[in-house]
């Protein structure tokens, strides 16, 4: 009897192994190189290998990576179940249709600019298999991958490209309410206040070409080139002037020479739904990182069942660890805070020494 109960055990045992080990199990890629937990995978190292030489400079945290991540939200955002509910097409979410229907979309106000990096992105969407849905995706967690500090952002394939165009007015505006930014969003895909300013988070290695249009490549903080919580403790100092010649709409003053202020990055930051929890990523890194991956990967599945997408997460590469850590600007400091958060008080930072500090523009590619 305990012979048997003992072999009984074995073979259980060594079953559960062999469950184990086809979970496990990688697949060869056809490259001789790379494996992958599902052979849909494989393809996509060779996409990543291009964009990164040949889209990303060599590996850059640059122009291009801020651009492509800008498209990932532009081409996601795009659904309204509430225009859904009228009857009319309400959007597809992350379906492609940004690029698919460029003379479309890129005459929105609000996608002013991104026909420039959807024309770049173009060449490798025609020279790899693969959809413009899960293209515009892949690219923008790519290129987020060179930023130090950032997150290791999830990627998903299996998107069925657009077959129409998104409805104009699905893409907030830097001067819309905060009321209205907050609405869109969770008219999109339910997010929550605290979702949103996580995925503002994405302004930390952002630049304004647009807003205003003699000083293009003008930083939303000191550090674009990181991905760093800068951006949510510079947002909170008082504004004192303009980067250019005078406001433009969407811009209020910002705290730096050659610094950028959206007005709906400044109101989230100042509103009493969103002051706490903005003021929360100021000297969290760990924070900033598992929010904002959270955060990209419900919107870059919007529109589609993730269950039915393949996760391909592991041809991302692991990026570079963090490479600055909190401060206020030189020349500024606590006193400059406008405290929004009553609940409470703002971190302690040191001060970079030296004279005032100005921000440089992000240089073309």
């Amino acid at each position: 009897m305990a012979f048997k109960v003992l072999a009984s055990f074995v073979s259980l045992l060594a079953a559960l192994q062999v469950a184990s080990g086809a979970v496990t199990r990688r697949v060869a890629c056809p490259d001789g190189k790379n494996t992958a937990s599902n052979a849909a995978c494989c393809a996509l190292f060779a996409i990543r290998d291009d964009i990164q030489q040949n889209l990303f400079d060599g590996g850059e945290c640059g122009e291009e990576v801020h651009e492509s991540l800008r498209l990932t939200f532009h081409d996601a955002i795009g659904i309204s179940p509430k225009i859904a509910a009228t009857g009319k097409f309400g959007g597809g979410g992350a379906d492609g249709s940004i690029a698919i229907f460029e003379d479309i979309e890129t005459n929105f106000h609000a996608n002013l600019g991104v026909d420039e990096i959807i024309d770049e992105q173009r060449q490798f969407i025609q020279r790899h298999n693969i959809t413009t849905a899960d293209f515009i995706q892949f690219a923008g967690a790519i290129g987020v991958s060179n930023c130090p500090g950032a997150p290791r952002l999830d990627v998903f394939i299996g998107r069925k490209d657009a077959t129409q165009p998104a409805p104009d007015l699905t893409v907030p505006e830097p001067f819309d309410s905060v009321t209205s930014i907050l609405a869109r969003f969770a008219d999109a895909g339910r997010f929550t206040p605290a979702e949103v300013v996580a995925l503002l988070a994405s302004h930390t290695i952002a630049a304004a070409d647009h807003v205003d249009p003699n000083i293009p490549g003008t930083p939303f903080d000191s550090t674009p080139e990181l991905f760093d919580t800068q951006f949510f403790i510079e947002t909170q100092l008082r504004g004192t002037l303009f980067p250019g010649n005078g406001s433009n709409p969407g811009e209020v003053q910002s705290p730096l020479r050659g610094e950028l202020r959206l007005q709906s990055d400044s109101e989230l930051a100042r509103d009493q739904r969103t002051a706490c929890e903005w003021q929360s990523f100021v000297n969290n890194q760990a924070k900033l990182q598992s929010a904002f991956k959270a955060a990209f990967r419900k919107m870059t599945v919007l529109g589609h069942n993730e269950r039915d997408l393949i996760d391909c997460s592991e041809v991302v590469p692991i990026p570079p660890p963090p490479a600055s850590k909190a401060h206020f600007p030189a020349g500024l400091t606590r006193r400059d805070v406008e405290q929004a958060c009553r609940a409470t008080p703002f971190p302690t930072l040191p001060t970079d020494p030296g004279p005032a500090t100005s921000v440089a523009p992000v240089p073309p590619s």
